[in-house]
């Protein structure tokens, strides 16, 4: 028994399209079966297009993907050519051509002979790496070079590190430097002894022979920077040479403490060694021959 009669002055449009299309019923309680019902059959439709065949869903699917986007297209809107995360895993691992171009720059740039910086390895390293790269194995990783790297290693740990850290730690001159002070400190050296005993067999007086004080100092000056790699005067101005006179101020604090430490050392030395000589060479008692 129906026991009001809606208005439908009163009622909303959508009310009245709701119940237009719920047909005709005695209460609210009967349109919402109905909703419940359509909804049902809606999910059985669903249901059942999915046991259908490629051939007459593929339009369906088609229609229903196309306007969901992804959660990669939200992200790069722009690239729609490869997935975000192919695209990303392409361009951090390596290939192996670059893996092979990378070993092959190794060899032709550090390890063969003649190449651009030629490391000194054994011939026998030299060869296995070599085979390993251009030979029947074609190997491009690291490992192939573990024997050149052990190898260089420890020959920079025995000998050039100590080497570098005695010429530039405890030194300021390069070789070539310290080969030209010894030509010409035994050069001056010479001419100050033969200009003594001239000054000393021609009976010269002591004035005189104090001449021979500027050769000898010259001469054990050099021949001391020789001995102890160190020009004192220059190290104590701040600058250490690194190329053949190519001076640059030394940078390092310790270093420079270092240094002058050494040659405040190198000039006592030098000083009590040059009056030694220059005393016995002048006040000897003279006798003309």
């Amino acid at each position: 028994m129906i026991e009001e009669t809606p208005d439908p002055e009163k009622n909303s449009k959508r009310s009245s399209y709701v119940f237009d299309n719920a047909g005709e019923g005695p209460s609210n309680e009967k349109g919402e079966n109905m909703s419940d019902q359509r909804l049902s059959a809606f999910l059985r439709s669903d249901r059942g297009s999915r046991n259908h065949s490629p051939q007459n869903s593929q339009g369906s699917n088609q229609s229903r993907e196309l306007p969901r986007p992804s959660l990669h297209m939200l992200e790069t809107p722009n690239d729609s050519s490869s997935p975000g995360q192919n695209s990303s895993a392409d361009n951090t691992q390596p290939r192996r051509e670059d893996l092979r171009a990378s070993a092959e720059k190794i060899l032709y740039t550090y390890l063969l002979p003649g190449s651009e910086r030629e490391i000194i390895i054994p011939q026998s390293i030299l060869n296995e790496v070599q085979d390993a790269i251009e030979g029947s194995e074609q190997r491009a990783d690291p490992e192939l070079f573990d024997p050149a790297k052990d190898y260089v290693f420890q020959a920079m740990e025995r000998d050039a590190y100590p080497g570098f850290l005695q010429n530039k730690g405890l030194g300021n001159l390069v070789p070539q430097s310290m080969m030209l002070r010894l030509i010409i400190g035994l050069i001056s050296f010479f001419t100050a002894m033969w200009a003594s005993f001239i000054l000393i067999f021609l009976d010269k007086s002591r004035t005189t022979r104090c001449w021979v004080i500027l050769p000898f100092t010259l001469a054990i000056y050099l021949i001391f920077t020789h001995q102890y790699m160190l020009d004192p005067i220059i190290a104590l101005l701040g600058y250490s040479e690194y190329t053949f006179f190519d001076f640059n101020k030394i940078r390092e604090p310790f270093v420079r403490k270092t240094l002058n430490r050494r040659s405040i050392t190198v000039l006592v030395m030098f000083l009590v060694l040059t009056t030694a000589v220059c005393c016995l060479f002048i006040f000897v008692p003279g006798k003309r021959l």
